[in-house]
């Protein structure tokens, strides 16, 4: 530091590194982690031991050596995060410039704090400043982690190149204006009392801290009234198929029941075996219809007579086995939300099934033990990936697609529900648990 800087001495280069740390950790403990257990610790532990080995090398750097020092000190920070948690490149960018801000706040408040109990109280030595750093950066990183979690959402949010410059420039920016003071005494803006100049450099980082923790809520909660607008959008969209497609079962009933009356006639007028036969085939096919979908719910039998339309002009073999009546208390647009996506979700994984004969669904749903449980079941080739416990899309535009199965998740958890998805040898099966005792008001609590 400076000369004129006499009343407290410079952070020790291993308060800092122990702050970059433990910053890095209490991120990988609000992101999803790829290891757990004796593996992160000792993964953490070797980090430790890197980011505190230079520090401490590299103490009495100044100037560009300096900056270049504490370039390489993030840098380490963000290879930290990206080794320990499963998260895109952007977001290990927003959060290692946060965790960086964060322990310059750390480390500068418990230097502060340590420099005034030696002072006033005058606890010496290596104890006490080990018990201050130790009190100091629970308290801190604690409730970092609280706020971390208060930010943490089941699956990750996309971030944009935007938010990635903007984060970047908030967190440099903090920086700089927070190491003014430590400038020579010739420059403009540098300090002239050591004191001054770390409270300067304590509340800068704190603001900086509180910009960048309320620009990532501020991106969070927009893309979650984004995704919510879009759920609602898909979830009314699902009910307009429905109504179409009790239009369009209206008018085949109608049809089959013309056709009927057509049988019965040709009956009257011919006795011909062929004819006849063709007949008895023709009628049977009717019957068959008739009985198609008929689970005590007119909305399940409209809806999957519909689904079951397109899964035959596909060669498609589906099949269901519903108590309709279960779903008598359940909303219209939440019977086709559940049902019409899953659906969807199934048929368009079996058009890309090349053999016909592989090309299956089935679909239950029964009580048991006061729960309603609904399966959905169909065989799919290739490969699929997971986020936040929904498959990913495939398709190229991801931004307009992947909404399907967030509609069903969200509507069943308004009943209290939760979903689970499992793939093996082929068969992916999306089941649905619901509690059954559940009144209107709490389900819209």
């Amino acid at each position: 530091m400076a000369e004129f800087i006499t009343v407290l001495p410079d952070i020790p280069r291993l308060i800092t590194a122990v702050a970059q740390w433990l910053a890095c950790f209490v991120w990988i403990l609000s992101l999803r982690q790829k290891m757990r257990g004796r593996e992160l610790i000792a993964v953490s532990g070797g980090f430790l031991a890197i980011q505190s080995a230079f520090m401490i090398v590299t103490d009495g750097f100044e100037g560009i050596a300096w900056n270049l020092c504490m370039a390489v000190a993030v840098l380490l920070m963000f290879c930290y995060i990206t080794v320990c948690v499963e998260t895109a490149e952007r977001n290990a960018v927003c959060c290692c410039c946060i965790a960086f801000v964060a322990s310059e706040f750390a480390a500068s408040v418990e230097w502060q704090i340590w420099c005034y109990v030696s002072d006033v109280f005058g606890l010496k030595g290596i104890i006490w400043e080990t018990v201050t750093a130790a009190l100091v950066y629970a308290i801190v990183f604690f409730l970092l982690w609280q706020l971390g979690r208060s930010l943490k959402v089941e699956e990750e949010i996309p971030v944009s190149s935007r938010d990635v410059l903007i984060t970047v420039v908030i967190a440099l920016l903090t920086f700089a204006v927070s190491n003014l003071g430590f400038l020579p005494v010739s420059v403009p803006f540098a300090g002239r009392d050591s004191v001054e100049i770390f409270n300067m450099r304590t509340l800068v980082d704190l603001g900086g801290l509180a910009i960048l923790y309320a620009y990532r809520q501020q991106w969070r909660s927009a893309y979650i009234q984004q995704e919510l607008v879009t759920i609602q959008t898909i979830l009314n969209s699902q009910y307009e198929q429905y109504k179409q497609a009790q239009r369009t079962i209206d008018m085949i009933n109608y049809r089959y029941h013309d056709l009927k009356n057509h049988i019965i006639a040709l009956r009257s007028e011919s006795n011909a075996p062929e004819r006849q036969k063709y007949l008895d085939k023709l009628e049977h096919e009717i019957h068959d219809y008739e009985a198609l979908n008929k689970t005590g719910n007119q909305v399940l039998d409209t809806l999957l007579t519909s689904k079951n339309l397109r899964c035959m002009q596909h060669k498609i073999d589906m099949t269901c086995v519903i108590d309709g009546t279960l779903f008598n208390s359940m909303d219209v647009m939440d019977i086709c939300s559940i049902f019409g996506n899953a659906l969807d979700n199934a048929i368009e994984s079996e058009l890309k099934v090349k053999d016909y004969e592989k090309r299956m669904i089935h679909v239950d749903a029964f009580s048991e033990k006061n729960f309603l449980i609904i399966r959905f079941e169909n065989y799919y080739e290739g490969k699929i990936s997971f986020d936040g416990g929904l498959p990913v899309t495939t398709k190229q535009e991801k931004s307009m697609h992947g909404y399907g199965l967030k509609s069903l998740r969200y509507t069943v958890r308004k009943y209290k529900g939760e979903v689970w998805i499992e793939t093996e040898d082929h068969w992916f099966s999306l089941r649905i648990l619901i509690p059954i005792q559940m009144t209107e008001q709490e389900r819209k609590s």
